[in-house]
């Protein structure tokens, strides 16, 4: 017995080293970079573009002079006209919640391009794209996007720009209206007729939501804060909540489908306003702790929905072709209107960055890196 007991202990003490040690290897931050990267040798073409050396704030942001990227048998080169920032920016950025460094990087980010989202025009090809051609106007998402040029899969998170709308419309659709279309159309199922509650309805990808869920034909309610209540009744939205005002989890309006952005309701406050056989989507949730931060909550999420008959899921998009492609439609016939906050260029990065991060956005913000007239193409 007290051998089973030394066993248990001496077990415990090795896994609590350990779980240290991986919590420190987690949380290690290696110092910034001091000196400028080495600019590319004379003679090769050169570019602009954004640069994440360590992980850290706005501040570390770099606009670093490169080489110009050329485009492999199944790439594109497209001519960065315009991109968005998002909040998955600057979580890159710090790379926090901690748990994203065992893919972005431990002690510092694997990559220093910095961006997602862009609109632009197709300047090269490579040998096997059929698809697309020098002189398209496409959008969509790919890291290293806040840059004057960008190389892209041909089947990767790349679309042709539908006519109707500008670089500034199409810049904004790859994370958040992709996150938007998923969340309404595949996790929360909603079909014509349904009552849809979208939490958090102002903000990038909240306005998409309310949209999305019309278009699905559904009774869309949107919560949000006083000032942005009109800018949801323009979008389509049927009801309003203002948060600060009310709380919807103690009224009696009851929903099909709870599209969640904030996660700042119990599953169970949350279960009080669902109809029988109800659906809720976590698409985001607080920053609870710079170790899990919203991953906590949508655990707790999956483990509420064992023990309930309505369905509680968390969720993160990915981006598609097709999904893309059914964006630009939207934009195209007018039912999907794209709202955009501030518009930032490309040497104001870490400014549209902290502004991002500031949590207040109404819709989207661009970085514009070509100016066009009135944003088109």
């Amino acid at each position: 017995m007290k051998r089973l007991l030394r066993f248990l202990i001496g077990g415990a003490v090795v896994f609590g080293v350990a779980l240290v040690l991986f919590s420190f290897a987690l949380s290690y931050e290696s110092a910034c970079p001091t000196g400028a990267s080495a600019p590319p040798p004379e003679g090769m073409a050169r570019m602009r573009a954004v640069q994440q050396h360590c992980y850290g704030g706005p501040e570390t942001l770099r606009l670093e002079e490169m080489a110009k990227p050329v485009p492999s048998a199944h790439e594109l080169l497209v001519a960065v006209h315009v991109a968005s920032v998002n909040p998955l920016d600057w979580h890159y950025l710090r790379g926090q919640p901690f748990v994203m460094r065992l893919s972005s990087g431990m002690g510092a980010p694997n990559g220093a391009s910095f961006g997602v989202d862009f609109a632009g025009v197709v300047e090269a090809v490579g040998d096997s794209v059929t698809g697309f051609a020098p002189g398209d106007s496409v959008f969509g998402s790919h890291f290293g996007a806040f840059a004057e040029y960008l190389t892209v899969g041909d089947a990767d998170g790349v679309a042709h720009m539908a006519h109707g709308g500008s670089f500034d419309d199409f810049a904004t659709l790859g994370v958040a209206a992709t996150t938007a279309l998923q969340a309404v159309r595949d996790r929360g199922q909603v079909t014509q007729g349904q009552r849809v509650l979208v939490n958090g309805a102002s903000g990038g990808v909240g306005t998409f939501a309310v949209q999305v869920a019309k278009w699905r034909g559904a009774h869309v309610t949107g919560v949000a804060s006083a000032r942005n209540l009109e800018l949801l009744q323009t979008l389509g939205a049927d009801a309003t909540v203002d948060y600060t005002a009310s709380d919807f989890t103690r009224d009696t309006a009851r929903f099909d489908v709870i599209i969640d952005m904030v996660g700042n309701h119990a599953p169970s406050a949350l279960r009080r306003v669902l109809r029988p056989g109800g659906r809720v989507v976590l698409v985001g949730g607080p920053e609870l702790d710079r170790w899990l931060g919203p991953v906590r909550t949508m655990a707790a999420y999956t483990v509420y929905d064992r023990f309930v008959p309505e369905s509680f899921a968390g969720m993160l998009a990915t981006t598609t072709q097709a999904d893309l492609t059914t964006l630009a439609g939207l934009v195209s016939n007018g039912t999907l209107r794209p709202v955009i906050d501030r518009r930032f260029t490309l040497d104001q990065v870490r400014e549209a960055v902290a502004y991002q991060e500031n949590g207040r956005s109404r819709g989207k913000n661009l970085l514009v890196i070509r100016e066009t007239a009135a944003g088109r193409p």
